[in-house]
């Protein structure tokens, strides 16, 4: 099988349940099934994702990776193994209600896939109606652990936030009775950040305190004025959108920085110039950034979306990565939905960050990481890669 011989880093072995579903006659609309395991015709997917609202750019991130991803997978035919993937793109805004009528909407017209969402509050909704209807689900940049073994039927294609708490763990050492302060948004991304950094690090020994701040907040100083009141040992922070640059000024202009160890996440290009200086004095754990990975995928998909006129950036492997796993899930399936869901579970296979596993207790993603720093490069800054930490080093924990 094409999806088989250029993808997986090792063969993958069906199961006799897997077999007797893609032998069964298939209803889905939009093909037709002969019943003897050949598959649709064509099945139609779902892509559901913020494409206005306040995530919007790491919408676009994941869209284009998506379709380079598609393109990649498919030989540019935008078929696998006779089966036509055709795409309906769908706006959630970030907004959980409307992704749910989207969804609703999308499965009533006979869709059985759904991807994307880049909000874990709206990757939680869709979820919950993946599980409701059942239907496959593979959420994309929305990191909330929750999302990890919620329901059968949801899978993800990026990575979650206890990956980045553990990446932010192999930056410290003698962490039992210190204080550690986690400032985030108070929303789904925020709140899970919390519980992993409470999770991961204070079973260490350390105390973990939150300052969560509304995402709608705009001033910041009071915020980073607590922080310095607690007196913490490390900032972990934990930050998604626009009010980015606003945020790490308050920071750096109330002292924090020159007073405290901080550790966050690199975010995407749009936020290397945010901490001006202050880049120096910041431990970075990173997800992806172009430079990072070393392999043919990761080359293919850089000069795809660069030939397409878009950037890759940090969660275009989510977009690529979904691309091929719903490929795969489509080849050995036949677009029938346990089957699907069997073929996904164990599914090991080469994604632009390298060797990428679909765990099957849970679904987690597992997957290297990153350290990073940032480098002046003239009047900008510029990503340069410290260490690449193994997969099985930042893996989480099993979901009971």
């Amino acid at each position: 099988m094409r999806v088989t011989k250029k993808l997986l880093l090792g063969s993958v072995v069906a199961t006799a349940a897997l077999v007797l579903a893609a032998c069964a006659p298939s209803t889905e609309p939009g093909g037709e099934s002969t019943g003897d395991g050949s598959g649709p015709s064509e099945v139609t997917v779902g892509i559901v994702t913020s494409e206005s609202g306040p995530l919007a750019g790491y919408g676009k991130q994941y869209l284009d990776a998506f379709k380079a991803g598609l393109d990649y997978v498919t030989d540019g035919t935008g078929e696998i193994d006779g089966t036509t993937i055709n795409v309906e793109y769908k706006d959630d805004a970030g907004d959980p209600d409307k992704a749910v009528t989207v969804v609703k909407e999308l499965i009533g017209e006979g869709v059985n896939i759904i991807a994307g969402t880049a909000a874990s509050g709206v990757a939680l909704a869709v979820a919950e109606q993946a599980e409701q209807n059942k239907v496959l689900y593979i959420s994309g940049p929305a990191a909330a652990d929750a999302l990890t073994g919620i329901n059968d039927y949801t899978f993800r294609s990026g990575r979650q936030s206890a990956q980045d708490v553990a990446t932010a763990g192999t930056f410290l050492d003698d962490i039992d009775g210190k204080k550690i302060t986690v400032f985030a948004q108070d929303n789904a991304f925020g709140q899970g950040n919390v519980a992993a950094v409470d999770a991961i690090l204070g079973a260490q020994g350390a105390t973990v305190t939150p300052v969560l701040v509304a995402e709608d907040a705009t001033e910041f100083t009071p915020f980073a004025q607590q922080i310095l009141a607690g007196e913490p040992d490390l900032v972990f922070v934990a930050w998604a959108g626009a009010t980015s640059g606003a945020m790490w000024q308050a920071l750096s202009q109330q002292g924090v920085l020159d007073e405290i160890p901080v550790v966050t996440g690199l975010g995407d290009s749009a936020t290397f110039g945010a901490y001006g200086e202050a880049s120096e004095k910041i431990s970075f754990l990173n997800h992806y950034f172009p430079g990072a990975p070393d392999n043919e995928v990761n080359t293919a998909m850089v000069e795809a979306i660069e030939g397409a006129g878009g950037t890759p950036d940090l969660f275009s492997p989510d977009g690529f990565n979904a691309a091929i796993m719903i490929a795969h899930a489509i080849a050995e399936g036949d677009g029938e939905v346990d089957a699907m869901v069997s073929a996904l579970e164990g599914f090991e296979f080469e994604g632009p960050k390298g060797a990428m596993t679909v765990r099957e207790s849970d679904h987690a993603l597992i997957q290297e990481m990153y350290q990073v720093k940032l480098v002046a490069d003239g009047d900008a800054f510029v990503p340069e890669l410290v260490d690449t930490v193994s997969a099985d080093d930042v893996a989480p924990a099993e979901a009971e």
